[in-house]
């Protein structure tokens, strides 16, 4: 299971334009904010863009000036892989340490979308050991035993949100490493990369 929810993509003009610097060709110029306050790529400017892109990273340096917002939520295995994308990404996320004992465990706190029912069945047992285990840190002055007991037992379909910033370039990264993993969520995130603005010309096709 993963979500990604309040997408917001930023600087999309400064990118273009700085774009523009090299060739000092400002006067080309033709995007335009629409009536919603969307950035809209002219002629020119998606030109040049397109061109860029196909040079190579080196060449459509302006990608790395897109910037990405979004709240994910995904499960702590998917974390782990997403972790491996340490460069132009900055995340915060909710805190596991600190608050994992502040509301009940239920069995939505976890991803099973693709669990088996005997496997989901089990699952529900090791949610109410940690909910038992929980209650008892809440009732016994929260002893650090049983905090170490919620942690170590917590499994790694547990979910977490974090608030992510990237750039298009990293995107690209993305897209064609994981677009056909094996992991339904990075097909959802793939999906979700297509769904941004300029995708199909600036990420997708990054490298045709």
């Amino acid at each position: 299971m993963i979500k990604l929810e309040r997408t917001s993509v930023m600087n999309l003009e400064n990118a273009i334009r700085g774009a523009r610097n090299p060739m000092n060709s400002w006067g080309r110029m033709d995007s335009f904010y629409d009536d919603d306050g969307n950035y809209i790529l002219g002629p020119n400017d998606l030109d040049l863009a397109k061109r860029l892109r196909k040079a190579g990273s080196d060449h459509r340096k302006y990608v790395r000036q897109i910037f990405v917002s979004v709240d994910i939520t995904a499960p702590l295995y998917w974390w782990k892989e997403y972790d491996t994308y340490k460069i132009a990404t900055v995340a915060n996320s909710t805190s596991t340490m600190h608050k994992i004992h502040s509301k009940p465990f239920s069995i939505d706190d976890f991803s099973h979308d693709h669990m088996t029912q005997e496997t989901l069945e089990f699952m529900q047992t090791i949610v109410d050991r940690l909910e038992t285990i929980r209650l008892r840190y809440m009732e016994n002055g929260k002893q650090k035993e049983d905090w170490y007991d919620m942690i170590q037992l917590l499994p790694s379909s547990y979910n977490q949100m974090r608030t992510c910033t990237m750039n298009y370039e990293t995107l690209i990264n993305i897209y064609y490493a994981r677009k056909a993993h094996k992991l339904a969520e990075w097909h959802t995130f793939c999906d979700w990369i297509e769904t941004l603005p300029y995708a199909k010309e600036l990420i997708v096709a990054a490298e045709e």
